[in-house]
């Protein structure tokens, strides 16, 4: 664990140096594609897939990690209207993005892994993510290409729907086993952000009829946090995460946004309570401050909970939660980063990984940009 230090560093400051720290140490020579952990581990094996990754370590990381950069470039240039953000997202993230675009399946979309070096499976959940940053993209730019790519994304998440289950959006295209949160909530978000920029009411009605899927279907009716996943034979697996919360938090949160009717302000809220109750704990500092630490797991999925919680305090104008968000990535940058300024996968720094993963520093870079634009 690092030493704890006095640091004066703000957010968006620590938000570009963390990203620095990522082209250094993860960066693949000669291309703009990155590294998913440093050090290089010849022995890793990806344990997040549909399919077991059997063969040897893969030179380049899986899309999901590297996906991460492009929401961590996307709130950096958002936070600081900084075009070298721009510049960065065009040669470095979307450069690296194409590689893993298939379009030799249809309807396209980008695969898990790079196309070039032949077929993998092509999740929802992996493609909404890009669908969400593409429309924020085409929010900062007003180039419209990047809308189309989003369209483009949508088409093919469509195509992972239909009746079973009463409707729904599958996990992945080649093992369509269940229908998860990370598709559904994440899938609402995207079309009702859809509908923002496009005006088209089929944006909205689908976005509306994921919601309330999704909420039918997952909600824990005792805590009101969302379960994982629904299997085709109607069997929850019943994993809390904080990610998928999160989205729904944010769909509810656009939801009252759009139609001003409040009992989506009220589930929003509703989800944020239990949501800081569930996810985090008490610990007191050794300076005797007390506060709600989050607990360990993936930061990732931390990081998109936090998007719901912003979007609720645009709604409701409460800070308490993002106070609480603000104090964890405050002791993180003090008390979890090594001494490459790579952080360590517990908030407190007591983890004995040594291998430093890409998506969680992709994650702080999201969450210290994105907590600076809300400060700001």
């Amino acid at each position: 664990m690092a030493k704890a230090q006095e640091s004066t560093e703000s957010n968006l400051d620590r938000a570009r140096l963390t990203l620095e720290s990522i082209y250094k140490y993860y960066s693949a020579q000669g291309t703009a594609l990155l590294h998913e952990n440093y050090p290089f581990d010849a022995n890793y094996s990806a344990t997040y897939l549909a399919s077991a990754d059997t063969g040897a370590q893969k030179q380049f990381a899986y899309l999901w990690p590297f996906s991460g950069t492009f929401s961590g470039v996307n709130a950096l240039l958002r936070s600081s209207g900084d075009k070298q953000y721009l510049k960065i997202m065009t040669e470095r993230v979307l450069d690296g993005l194409e590689k893993y675009y298939d379009h030799s399946r249809q309807p396209p979309c980008y695969a898990s892994y790079l196309s070039e070096v032949g077929l993998s499976d092509r999740f929802y959940d992996d493609n909404v993510w890009l669908g969400i940053d593409f429309v924020e993209l085409y929010r900062q730019t007003k180039n419209a290409s990047y809308l189309d790519k989003a369209k483009e994304i949508w088409t093919f998440i469509l195509s992972g729907t239909d009746e079973k289950l009463g409707g729904g959006i599958y996990w992945c295209e080649q093992k369509k086993h269940s229908k998860n949160t990370c598709s559904n909530a994440p899938g609402s978000v995207l079309a009702l952000k859809l509908f923002e920029a496009t005006k088209d009411s089929s944006y909205f009605k689908t976005g509306l009829e994921l919601y309330h899927w999704t909420k039918k279907n997952l909600q824990d009716p005792e805590d009101l946090l969302y379960w994982d996943n629904i299997n085709l034979s109607g069997k929850i697996g019943k994993a809390k995460y904080p990610y998928n919360s999160g989205q729904m938090l944010q769909s509810a949160a656009l939801l009252y946004k759009l139609t001003r009717d409040k009992r989506y302000l009220v589930e929003a809220q509703a989800v944020a309570k239990a949501g800081i109750s569930h996810f985090t704990h008490e610990i007191v500092t050794e300076q005797g401050e007390k506060f709600r630490l989050i607990n360990p797991g993936n930061i990732w999925f931390v990081a998109v909970m936090m998007r719901g919680f912003i979007e609720l305090y645009h709604q409701d104008q409460n800070k308490e939660y993002l106070e609480v968000f603000n104090k964890n990535l405050d002791y993180a940058w003090k008390h979890a980063r090594d001494k490459h300024g790579l952080f360590f996968d517990h908030w407190d720094g007591k983890s004995d990984k040594q291998a430093k993963w890409l998506l969680d520093q992709a994650a702080f870079v999201e969450m210290y940009a994105s907590i600076a634009a809300v400060d700001r």
